[in-house]
């Protein structure tokens, strides 16, 4: 049986359990565009102001994790 006819019969066998393909596009952190990306996000959560209202939001509808 041919490669391809196989992949056909195990899809066809995940379709009948109710199951779907997804595909799914993700970042590639091996390229430099994403290294230079997350340095500059980096550098902007180093500058901005430790105290904020966003943060007391967060904190205000979190809840303690037991550790």
């Amino acid at each position: 049986m041919a490669v391809r006819d196989r992949v056909t019969a195990h899809r066809k066998r995940l379709r009948a359990k109710g199951l779907r393909p997804v595909q799914i596009w993700v970042p590639d952190v091996r390229g430099d565009d994403f290294a230079a990306e997350a340095q500059r996000q980096a550098r902007a959560v180093a500058r901005a102001s430790a105290k904020s209202d966003d943060q007391d939001f967060v904190e205000a509808i979190s809840e303690p994790w037991d550790e």
